[in-house]
């Protein structure tokens, strides 16, 4: 090994500068670029021979190279944004995005999202969010997740009132009243009337009036019916409402009442009525009512919620969850094979994938917030400046190397 071949320890450490600073100008450049993950070199050197001497065998290194580039994934600040369909992730989880035409699947930490004109949930690129879609029941499917996608040019039909329920108190110290002697048209054959509104099968609304009559300490009779006049149900047939000592209903909580024919062209109505109801020493009130059903509605706009949830709202006032964004978390993101836009890939080297819905173990999703890029600007340009005296120094070795062998060309003169 001669003089020579200190060109090549110049030669290496050259390209392995080079290197070091396309990574740091590639991560300058993407300082701005939301959701992107900085990266630095590691180097390692390179012993290729051995020289042995009076002391001993010795090695001579022969240079510098880049033994590997990885992935820095450290948190990225939030910035706030008008748009509810812009998401970040606060902990190590990816959104999956899939292209559509396929069922690959991606994984970004930039959440600039969008709803398309066919109702799918897309990011910049046009590629689909994927969720879990809600079940009819409010639950979440146990399938796989899919496509995030919203009928937006759909209506949701009317829903039957199945449930009725009255949160009331009657007022402990009314006189007691005869149920035999209970007329609708004259207030003071009853205590107390709760009107609510319920719908039937195609949507028309219904006002139910329930008047409470004292018949005894601790004891109310009831009487249920509708904006036609047609008694529906009462305490005749269920039993009173009864009480204990400290107000709390202990008897005549839930009745059913069943085939209600509204000759409208409706399908015979059964729902239930839930009197949560107490009896204390004050005004008789309605504290709260609800109730099950809804008529149509178009859709007017399509929120997120805070836990990820696609909701939509309906011009009826319903809100419908239909699905939930799920978020990917893998045993090694380093080993994760960076695709451009944005977008990772998995490998064997990242692990498998584990998805769900977010949480403490995936991470937390916040709306109307971007995550920034994680790039350190200063540290950055630290770098920068060590990597150019580093390919300073390495071109300074091959200079002085030249210069070294001129004097030994120079001998034979």
């Amino acid at each position: 090994m001669g003089v020579s071949s200190a060109l090549y320890t110049g030669v290496s450490g050259l390209n392995a500068n080079g290197n070091a600073m396309s990574v740091i100008g590639n991560n300058i450049a993407n300082s701005n670029t939301v959701g992107f993950k900085s990266s630095r070199t590691v180097f390692a050197d390179l012993l290729s021979a051995s020289i042995t001497g009076s002391g001993g065998t010795s090695q001579v290194g022969r240079g510098s190279q880049l033994s590997t580039v990885t992935g820095i994934f450290s948190q990225g600040t939030f910035e706030n944004t008008e748009s509810n369909y812009d998401l970040a992730v606060e902990g190590e989880g990816f959104f999956v995005v899939s292209p559509g035409s396929s069922n690959e699947s991606f994984y970004t930490r930039a959440g600039a999202f969008n709803f398309d004109g066919d109702g799918y949930m897309v990011n910049a690129e046009g590629m689909r969010v994927q969720g879990k879609p809600y079940l009819a029941d409010g639950t979440l499917s146990p399938g796989d997740p899919t496509d995030i996608q919203v009928a937006v040019g759909a209506e949701i039909p009317a829903r039957s009132t199945t449930d009725v329920t009255l949160t009331t108190n009657l007022n402990a110290s009314e006189s007691n009243l005869a149920f035999g002697s209970f007329n609708p048209a004259d207030p003071a054959t009853y205590n107390y009337s709760v009107s609510s509104t319920i719908y039937d099968s195609l949507g028309n609304t219904h006002v139910l009036t329930t008047f409470f009559l004292k018949n005894s300490t601790n004891s109310w009779d009831y009487v249920v019916r509708d904006d036609g006049g047609t008694t529906l149900a009462t305490s005749g047939g269920t039993g009173p409402l009864t009480f204990d000592t400290g107000g709390n209903l202990s008897a005549g909580g839930t009745i059913n009442i069943a085939g209600v024919n509204w000759a409208n062209g409706s399908a015979a109505q059964t729902f239930d009525v839930n009197f949560n109801t107490t009896q204390y020493n004050s005004n008789s009130q309605v504290i709260s009512q609800d109730q099950d059903g809804y008529g149509p509605g178009s859709l007017t706009k399509i929120l997120i919620d805070s836990e990820g949830n696609v909701v939509t709202n309906y011009s009826n006032g319903e809100q419908i969850k239909q699905a939930a964004v799920v978020l990917a978390k893998f045993p090694n993101p380093q080993g994760l094979f960076r695709e451009g836009g944005n977008l990772f890939s998995s490998t064997d080297a990242a692990g498998p994938a584990r998805t769900g819905i977010a949480g403490s173990e995936l991470g937390t999703i916040f709306t109307n917030s971007l995550e920034q890029s994680n790039v350190d600007l200063g540290a950055e340009f630290v770098r920068l400046i060590t990597t150019q005296r580093g390919f300073q120094a390495n071109s300074k070795i091959i200079t002085t190397t030249d210069e070294l062998l001129g004097e030994l060309i120079n001998l034979k003169r």
